[in-house]
């Protein structure tokens, strides 16, 4: 009988068990439900925020599209500015084969070497898709300089087409050795293109300077080319604006380095010039590569404000024409928005709008989520009732 008592008492002790096992799986069952339930109804209370937001987002981008400015499926992320119509027709030329187009273009600038360097640049970039018309013309012409020239930038966009425009840690090592094998026969054809040109011409030696940055010269080497140009003109805005990346950090200079240039760069300027452009650029560099750095607190920094001050001056007294004109209103459109200086921010808006194709904004992901953030933030505070 006691055998029969204790195997009773285990069997309703296991029954106990599992009857209780049964009982908390499904409380377990029903809290999970009442979760589900309740996630679900946070999705979708974001979902209906997200909603809200987007179409607040939606309603704001149309206000300051109504009030002139440049909606975002139409904006130009290639170019900073409308391209001349001269430029267009020369590329169009060059693309069927007309290189004597191209050579007139070029020489056209005479000998205002920032605007030789402009002329240049579209034609490279041309070239390193499709170089027939460039051969053709090297053979017709074997020692003409403006060929050797545009053949020596072709050879840089080439090799940076290559390298691409990620940073260091997103790109491949195969990548960097064609890189720099690319990059060692653009120096070839740079120093070619120098032996050809007028002796007072600093172009074939502002080219090599991105090559310079890319094999990475010594401090000592740059110098030396940097004195090349600089003895020929020392006021060639492009040169110093290529100049100043060998100098930042990411290069092969410093924060400090970049700075220092930039300042030196701006205080050889004289009024209209421009060269004030600089130090807001290294600026820039400096809080782009530093992660510590709060754009919102950086950039309102009182040497900065300063710098941005003495660039709107410097702008003030530079000609609509000035080369310069278009790079300093995007730089400065962005730090005043930053600084807060909204109405100052949508006068430079006003200007630049439509085409984004210029630092700070090709620096961003997507340069038309940062340009129209500052820029429709300016206008708003700005515009009464937006």
């Amino acid at each position: 009988m006691i055998g029969l008592y204790i195997l009773g008492a285990v069997l309703l002790f296991g029954a106990f068990k599992f009857l209780r096992g049964v009982y908390y799986i499904r409380k377990a069952k029903r809290l999970e439900a009442e979760i589900a339930v309740i996630e679900g109804r946070t999705e979708s209370l974001n979902a209906d925020a997200a909603a809200v937001k987007a179409e607040e987002k939606a309603e704001k981008a149309a206000a300051v599209v109504a009030l002139g400015f440049v909606a975002e499926a139409d904006l130009d992320t290639e170019n900073p500015a409308p391209v001349p119509p001269e430029r267009t027709a020369v590329l169009e030329a060059v693309r069927s084969g007309d290189w004597e187009a191209a050579a007139a273009y070029v020489e056209a600038a005479g000998k205002n070497w920032h605007e030789r360097m402009e002329r240049v640049r579209p034609l490279a970039e041309a070239a390193a898709e499709e170089d027939a018309w460039l051969l053709a013309w090297r053979a017709a012409r074997p020692t003409d300089p403006t060929a050797a020239l545009v053949d020596a930038d072709t050879a840089i966009q080439v090799a940076w087409n290559v390298r691409g425009s990620q940073s260091g840690s997103r790109t491949t090592q195969e990548q960097f050795r064609l890189f720099r094998e690319l990059l060692v026969k653009a120096q070839e054809a740079a120093h070619a293109a120098q032996r050809l040109a007028d002796p007072a011409d600093p172009t074939p030696y502002i080219v090599e300077q991105p090559i310079g940055q890319g094999l990475g010269y010594s401090h000592e080497r740059y110098h030396e080319l940097w004195a090349q140009i600089v003895e020929r003109d020392p006021k060639v805005l492009w040169a110093h604006v290529s100049a100043l990346q060998y100098w930042c950090r990411k290069w092969r200079g410093s924060h400090e380095l970049a700075l220092a240039f930039a300042r030196e760069s701006a205080a050889a300027g004289a009024p209209g010039e421009l060269f004030s452009r600089l130090p807001l650029i290294a600026y820039f560099e400096q809080e782009t590569h530093e992660d510590d750095l709060a754009a919102e607190t950086f950039f309102k920094e009182p040497e900065i404000v300063a710098a941005v001050d003495a660039a709107l001056l410097d702008l003030a007294a530079a000609g609509d024409d000035h080369p310069g004109t278009v790079g300093m209103r995007h730089i400065l459109a962005y730090l005043l928005f930053w600084q807060d200086r909204d109405a100052e921010a949508v006068e430079q808006f006003r200007h630049i709008d439509g085409y984004i194709g210029a630092l700070p904004w090709t620096y961003a992901g997507s340069p038309k989520s940062r340009y129209l953030y500052a820029r429709d933030w300016a206008v708003g505070v700005t515009t009464p009732g937006l």
